[in-house]
């Protein structure tokens, strides 16, 4: 059977680079083929992260960072086929979620924005790009997150065992796979790493805490936790929800702080903030799940990994590696498969989670050479 190459890139809150992969659709069950990281320089990773705060000149500054994106872009995807060793005529599209700098779903507000120049990506690749995946779902009454869940759907649910999918990346978010006809649920549920990796950022001067070592060295602070978590009211919203690095960031931090906590405290409260609105999310909605599957940049938090153990006693907890997916390459390649659902003119939402009115096709397309 001829491949179906499709591509996904996804650089996510992160902001630690670009994952890119090579997918083959052909067959009845999808094949992850290769993979290719790209990291962001800290000049770059600085730059994005002033753009999700207001200044100055922002539209200057955003169009500028479109086009070096889409050229970092561009230079992965070049990369993987190199690796791959296929050309871009046998690639049907790449799917690209773009750098988000701007998440707003309410309703007052409704829009969302993520930095990629989708034209000059297709014009440097010379292959069809979709981009844009989140703006119809908003359009539509949504969230226009999180989309992952359509995709842990198709590729992870089981007929016999209920399953969790637990994303760690800058924010966390859930999937449920119930058993047989009972309904997907996914949405996110706070800070996974952003916090985590900004103060350790600041006060370190590494850009993430490496198996959790310098948390575990602290103290988790009671008082903070407590603060951190009873009092932010999008906590207690039901779903559906989405958020970012809007409301999670470290002046949200900061306003919480006194200023005389040890730092390696806050980064153990910080850690355990991530565990517990992780472990109360799935107690709450997702109470039938035995199995506990983890995937993006917390995977690699040893720390953060065995604090979730013991929040969920009487759960298997573990990554999604066991089902035949690495942790770090799940959001990129369900970028894939929602770049293939989008040239195939398929849904790829699941209004359940989103909130959408209804199911919609997703993604802007932009034709390749």
């Amino acid at each position: 059977m001829k491949p179906a190459y499709y591509i996904g890139v996804m650089s996510g809150t992160s902001l630690d680079g670009i994952d890119t992969v090579l997918a083959d659709f052909s067959g009845p069950s999808p094949v992850l083929q290769k993979t290719f990281f790209l990291p962001y320089d800290e000049t770059l990773r600085s730059q994005l992260l002033a753009l999700h705060q207001p200044g100055d000149d922002e539209l200057n500054r955003a169009a500028l960072l479109s086009n070096q994106l889409s050229q970092l872009y561009a230079k992965a995807v070049i990369g993987l086929l190199q690796q791959s060793k296929i050309s871009p005529q046998q690639v049907v599209a790449i799917g690209c979620h773009g750098q988000t700098v701007r998440h707003c779903p309410e309703t007052e507000k409704r829009y969302t924005i993520q930095l990629v120049n989708a034209a000059l990506l297709a014009e440097l690749t010379q292959i069809t790009v979709v981009v844009d995946f989140r703006s119809r779902d908003i359009a539509a009454g949504g969230q226009g997150a999180p989309l992952v869940p359509a995709f842990h759907q198709a590729i992870f649910r089981s007929v016999d065992v209920s399953r969790v999918i637990v994303n760690i990346g800058g924010i966390a978010n859930i999937t449920s796979l119930g058993l047989g006809h009972q309904a997907v649920a996914g949405f996110d549920c706070g800070p996974g790493n952003l916090l985590l990796d900004a103060w350790c950022l600041r006060h370190t001067g590494q850009v993430y805490d490496k198996n959790g070592d310098w948390a575990a060295q602290g103290k988790i602070i009671g008082d903070l936790l407590k603060k951190l978590h009873e009092t932010t009211h999008f906590f207690t919203l039901p779903p559906p929800k989405s958020t970012g690095r809007d409301l999670f960031n470290i002046q949200w931090l900061d306003d919480y702080l006194s200023g005389d906590e040890a730092v390696e405290d806050v980064q153990a409260t910080l850690l355990q903030l991530t565990v517990t609105t992780i472990a109360d999310s799935i107690d709450k909605y997702c109470a039938s799940a035995s199995e506990i599957y983890i995937c993006g940049g917390g995977a690699h938090n040893r720390l953060l990994i065995d604090c979730l153990r013991e929040a969920l006693p009487n759960r298997k907890v573990s990554l999604t590696d066991e089902l035949g997916v690495a942790a770090d390459w799940v959001e990129a390649y369900a970028f894939a498969w929602l770049a293939q659902q989008a040239i195939l003119g398929k849904p790829a939402n699941l209004s359940a989670v989103t909130g959408a009115k209804g199911e919609r096709i997703l993604g802007a397309i932009y034709p390749g050479l």
